[in-house]
């Protein structure tokens, strides 16, 4: 589900973005008008942008470093299979049969920039909808043995508009290196 964006990226986004491999693939997921994708372009990331809004995708067409995909992501099949990012960014976004998908998609090495909307927004508006509300702690838990957590926030925010949100920061470890054959 497609809520209204604000037009500035993140703040969460811009802090982390930094721990990405410098000229690392990145997944905007649910991109929207595409602010992230292309902030993170113009910082040197070759971007895949995918939303199911044919329009907001269109408008992404001929931008330097981005590859932008209309896919229905709730009801067609993951358009990402097999394929590994440095970092994956959702914003405004949840579905939570994507959260497998889309944590085999974060590389060894790889970050994951997660922030969206949490139980206690429904006071101030859309989403209202528990099903597109995370439960406290949600994020957390959808990572814990899989990715370690750098930064993780969830509360009431006064900008870009006032609402209830989480947020984390997590990172997949890299690949352990390989003894060669024989070391003791």
């Amino acid at each position: 589900m497609c809520h209204t964006l604000p037009i500035e990226v993140s703040a969460w986004v811009k802090r982390f973005a930094p721990l990405v491999r410098a000229g690392g693939s990145v997944l905007d997921l649910a991109c929207g008008a595409g602010r992230h994708a292309r902030w993170l372009a113009a910082r040197g990331h070759a971007v895949e942008a995918v939303d199911r809004d044919a329009g907001s995708v269109a408008a992404l067409a001929g931008i330097e470093r981005i590859r932008a995909l209309a896919a229905d992501l709730e009801a067609g099949p993951w358009p990402f299979a097999g394929r590994a990012f440095d970092c994956v960014v959702v914003t405004n976004y949840l579905h939570r049969p994507l959260f497998g998908p889309l944590l085999d998609a974060i590389a060894p090495g790889g970050v994951l920039l997660y922030e969206t909307f949490m139980r206690g927004n429904e006071r101030y508006g859309r989403p209202a909808n528990p099903e597109f509300l995370l439960e406290s702690g949600e994020l957390l838990e959808r990572v814990s043995g899989r990715l370690a957590v750098v930064a993780f926030e969830q509360g009431e925010v006064g900008s870009p508009k006032r609402a209830v949100i989480q947020r984390i920061c997590a990172i997949r470890a890299a690949e352990p290196a390989r003894l060669p054959e024989g070391a003791p």
